[in-house]
């Protein structure tokens, strides 16, 4: 029992260093390594990689580690189309559903990612980008929703963040929002549905410049 608070905390900072791109998707987690910085046993390491290739995060590969997940371009496809439907579904909740107060802060999260985005502070403005998205999945109302968005958004994070390498992604992102906010302001749920499943999918010349940026920074699979 007492190795499961180790697990938890564990977990959660592995989880924080992959969704933040501290670890690559393709890097193997070096399971020594983790003990020595956790200061604790293999145990709750193993039990945290066994959470977290439930979630989707990593891959337990026998007889080779532990990986961050990295998908092939036809598996990366499928997943951001299947984010795509599921922003859109969160859009059309939250644009007949948010209230009064989630729109005041959904639309100061909005002008923070105006600001950074004009001062060209990528990290910064992908942190409140995800934010900005949360809050479209909270004013769905929907828990069960709310938490599947959530978590494929963790999982598409690293791919997500290495969109905006792409030359004039952030401006372009950020125009994307403009349309995602008037439609939910407006209660328009057709719109808003449309606004972010064209915001997240990614294909034609989006995808083929993804592609090129991981080709560039990831590790060959192998």
């Amino acid at each position: 029992m007492a190795s499961v608070p180790n697990t938890l905390r564990i977990r959660r900072a592995l989880e924080d260093a992959i969704v933040e791109g501290r670890f690559l998707p393709g890097t193997r987690l070096d399971p020594e390594a983790l003990e020595a910085e956790f200061d604790c046993s293999r145990t709750p390491i193993r039990e945290a990689f066994q959470q977290l290739e439930a979630s989707g995060l990593v891959r337990v590969m026998p007889k080779r580690g532990t990986f961050v997940t990295q998908w092939s371009p036809e598996e990366l496809a499928e997943r951001f189309e299947v984010m795509a439907e599921i922003e859109a579904s969160c859009g059309r909740l939250a644009a007949r559903r948010i209230s009064e107060v989630e729109l005041d802060a959904f639309r100061q999260v909005h002008e923070d990612c105006r600001r950074l985005a004009e001062a060209g502070e990528v990290e910064a403005y992908y942190a409140r980008n995800s934010e900005f998205h949360h809050c479209i999945y909270r004013a769905t109302h929907n828990v069960f929703l709310m938490q599947e968005a959530a978590r494929l958004h963790a999982m598409l994070q690293p791919y997500r963040r290495m969109q905006l390498q792409v030359r004039n992604r952030m401006g372009r992102s950020f125009s994307e929002h403009d349309a995602i906010v008037a439609a939910i302001a407006a209660g328009d749920g057709d719109a808003a549905a449309q606004a972010l499943r064209d915001h997240v999918i990614v294909q034609g010349d989006r995808f083929h410049d993804l592609i090129a940026v991981l080709r560039q920074t990831l590790p060959q699979r192998s």
